[in-house]
């Protein structure tokens, strides 16, 4: 009863369903000519390009952590927020999303096909337009952070790992819009490392979502530094965890998602169905980011029937425009 699986509402018009977030875009209609957006974040968990499971709680700790870094990272790069009607929604303006997704990487980590761990123990040393060291172990800090672009996959599609020279080649962005992307990246990664050094916390790795509004202005969309867009490590664990190479304690859907790699090849197979314990450990390390990160007790919104309920009677307002 307190699982938000889907947020399918009838009465708000132009839907799109994506991995995580069941979106209603009010441009076209005449009561919104501003260019709204509604954004509902669900309990569904993605990794491997699928839906794993629902998480209890999952959608409102998103929007919280969200919430928390683009309040603090507004001088770096506007951001899509307009408004927070509800813990799991919000109302942002409507952006031409750029069709590439910036993930930046401090660490040599990751589970993923195109995470530059796997590949780089299968023998690369030269992806995403970088070259690495020889020698490098798992888990261990690149020299410098990286921008590893990947293309955008269609939903049950792979997402595919770019260089720059291919983003320019194929018309993805701008030379300008790629500088200026590449920057803003680059400096969100390092206020979002400095900040969650002073948790405790190492941010070891992030996925951004920049897109334009009709003026072709750019915008960090989406999330930033949430445990589903990004890779939380443990400070004080790190180094037991880096000597005995084991993968550090972590604030990130790594736990259920290196649970199912584990049991099975999570691109190919079936996916096992995932024990309640795991769930509900899930669910405990999303809350216990949340509130390690924001400094803050994390106090679910637990009104209405049901999820669904609250939100549909909080974004009433909204259905007057369908």
């Amino acid at each position: 009863m307190r699982v938000l699986d889907h947020a399918r509402i009838a009465e708000l018009p132009n839907p799109y369903f994506g991995k995580v977030r069941d979106c209603y875009d009010l441009a076209p209609t005449p009561e919104a000519p501003d260019g709204r957006r509604i954004l509902i974040a669900s309990d569904r968990i993605s990794a491997f390009d699928r839906i794993l499971a629902a998480i209890p709680f999952k959608g409102q700790v998103l929007t919280r952590i969200a919430r928390f870094w683009f309040d603090r990272t507004g001088d770096i790069c506007p951001n899509h927020v307009l408004s927070y009607p509800d813990p799991n929604v919000v109302i942002g303006t409507r952006l031409t999303i750029l069709p590439v997704e910036i993930v930046v990487r401090g660490y040599l980590a990751g589970t993923t096909s195109t995470s530059i761990l796997t590949q780089y123990r299968a023998g690369a040393r030269r992806m995403y337009g970088h070259t690495l060291p020889d020698g490098l172990r798992d888990n261990q800090a690149l020299p410098a952070p990286i921008i590893t672009p990947t293309s955008k996959a269609a939903d049950g599609g792979h997402d595919a790992p770019l260089t720059a020279g291919d983003i320019l080649a194929q018309g993805l962005m701008t030379p300008d819009q790629w500088e200026a992307v590449s920057a803003m990246a680059l400096a969100l990664f390092a206020r979002g490392q400095a900040m969650a050094a002073m948790r405790g916390l190492i941010l070891a790795d992030t996925k951004y979502e920049f897109g334009t509004d009709g003026a072709g202005r750019i915008f960090v969309a989406d999330e930033i530094h949430t445990p589903d867009s990004s890779r939380y490590w443990i400070a004080d664990g790190y180094d037991a965890a880096f000597a005995a190479a084991t993968r550090p304690p972590s604030f990130d859907k790594d736990v259920i998602r290196s649970w199912v790699a584990a049991r099975c090849d999570p691109y190919r197979d079936t996916i096992p169905a995932i024990p309640a314990a795991m769930i509900a450990q899930t669910s405990q390390v999303y809350i216990d980011a949340c509130q390690t990160i924001t400094g803050e007790v994390f106090c679910p919104d637990v009104s209405g029937a049901t999820p669904l309920d609250r939100i549909r009677s909080n974004l009433a307002p909204f259905f007057a425009t369908a």
